[in-house]
């Protein structure tokens, strides 16, 4: 007989069949072994948690310096990035003009003088003869009347010299504030216009700002804005000076949001110390403000921390009998009143308001069927047994009454700790503040205890699963529960 096979032609492709189904046969082995759990150890480390904005340095406040005087600047004496003092001469206008007017006004005031005392002369002897009867009454009237008109020529003629004094102290620009010059907008022989007698407002001939002390003007989401407050400290970074942040602090929270591509933000003003001169304006920053700091507390990654109500899912992840798990709310009672230094709580007592919560899933399954309970009391029964719990008091809720708002208030969890015999149990704890990467766990596991991570895809490919699973259980389902209740 003639047996017809395929050749094998190249040793090495056998070899690499025989090492694939080796392969295969590995990864069944560890399939049926059961699944791979990835852990990892609870840490003592410092955990900052911190709301970042981009923004830009600049000026707390600018100042556009102008000239009640127009005319052509004849000599400027400051330039851009000169540091000036309060008073100090910037520049000056073409006095001329001005110096004719004052000189006008001394002039006009000389004559004014001159016809006040000649008007008062009169007037004595306008007086003295209207009591010997040689002028009429008439007469002494009129003199009294030049008299006054003199006296009031003489009143405006002082205060034109006033005024032309003013102007011509105008034409010399003073700095108004101490600061620096951030921009020189005119050069010697450019004409101006006064500030004072135009309706423009005048030319801008310099614009300075006191770089001392500066701000970040920068924009936080809607979300953040709960965490951040006045007072707040903050880090600055620019990119001119890498790794050395610069220290500052929240000053004021702008009250109207402001709407950039459908996102609400709220402007942040962060204000900084600038004595040293380093940061200029326009310059880019990265600001982080510190909302909570936790020196050397206990680290676990975010995603070995479930929520109590999530618990049987996570379990079966872990290959546990979600079933078997004991788990009661007055862990939590207990791990509080440990957390405050407290005596733990005494358990209530037998037929009190617990009696329901400490019933199993299969005492309720029995109990419907055998119609010592309705579906409606099976169904509260078992939300108070776990599934679904919420609000004030159970495992959605915080612990001794805290506010959902307030950061880092002691809130319920479950972590998967590790045995020494590389199983695994279901924990009870009390979790605070977390970032992107770490949680901070308040009270029930220790530094070095392993814990199991659970990914987010598995936990809920299997929530659907143990939904299905308690809905046969309950002899079809329990009304009113649908696929997002457990």
């Amino acid at each position: 007989m003639i047996r017809i096979g395929l050749p094998v032609r190249n040793a090495g492709l056998a070899g690499l069949m025989a090492l694939a189904l080796a392969a295969c046969s590995e990864g069944e082995a560890r399939e049926a072994d059961g699944p791979s759990i990835t852990t990892s150890e609870a840490i003592r480390d410092d955990l900052m948690i911190s709301v970042e904005a981009t923004g830009q340095v600049e000026p707390i406040r600018n100042v556009e310096v102008k000239s009640r005087a127009g005319g052509e600047i004849m000599r400027l004496y400051a330039d851009v990035g000169d540091r000036v003092e309060a008073g100090q001469l910037l520049a000056e206008v073409d006095p001329r003009d001005v110096r004719n007017a004052f000189n006008q006004a001394e002039a006009d005031l000389a004559v004014a003088e001159a016809r006040d005392e000649i008007a008062r002369s009169q007037l004595q002897r306008s007086k003295d003869l209207l009591e010997s009867e040689v002028i009429t009454p008439q007469e002494y009237e009129s003199s009294n009347l030049e008299y006054a008109n003199a006296q009031a020529q003489l009143v405006k003629a002082q205060t034109n010299l006033e005024l032309a004094e003013l102007r011509l102290q105008d034409v010399t620009i003073r700095a108004p504030m101490a600061g620096t010059i951030l921009a020189r907008n005119v050069e010697e022989g450019t004409v101006i216009q006064s500030a004072s007698g135009n309706v423009s407002g005048g030319t801008t001939l310099f614009l300075m700002a006191n770089l001392d002390a500066m701000q970040v003007r920068t924009l936080v989401d809607e979300t953040d804005m709960g965490q951040i407050e006045a007072g707040k400290p903050a880090n600055v970074n620019v990119e001119a000076y890498p790794g050395r942040p610069f220290r500052g602090e929240v000053e004021k929270i702008e009250p109207q949001a402001v709407v950039q591509q459908n996102v609400t933000m709220f402007p942040v003003i962060v204000q900084l110390d600038n004595r040293d001169g380093l940061l200029r304006p326009g310059m880019n920053a990265e600001v982080e403000v510190s909302v909570a700091q936790r020196p050397q507390t206990i680290l676990v990654p975010n995603n070995a921390i479930v929520k109590p109500q999530e618990m049987a899912p996570a379990a079966m992840v872990l290959g546990m009998d979600p079933e078997g798990i004991e788990f009661d709310q007055a862990q939590y009672r207990a791990l509080t009143a440990e957390l405050r230094g407290e005596a733990a709580p005494a358990e209530e007592a037998e037929g009190g308001s617990d009696e329901a919560p400490q019933m199993s899933m299969e005492e309720i399954r029995a109990k419907v069927q055998s119609g010592e309970i309705s579906r409606e009391e099976a169904r509260a029964m078992f939300q108070a047994a776990g599934g679904g719990r919420g609000g004030a008091g159970g495992w959605g809720g915080r612990p001794g009454g805290a506010e959902a708002s307030e950061p880092g208030a002691p809130t319920p969890a479950v972590a998967f700790v590790q045995l020494a015999d590389g199983t695994f149990e279901a924990r009870a704890i009390l979790t605070g503040v977390n970032d992107w990467d770490n949680t901070e766990v308040l009270i029930g596991i220790e530094e070095g205890e392993a814990v199991a991570l659970i990914g987010a895809a598995a936990l809920q490919a299997q929530q659907q699963e143990w939904i299905n699973r308690i809905r046969e259980r309950m002899g079809g389902g329990v009304p009113g529960m649908s696929g997002g209740r457990r």
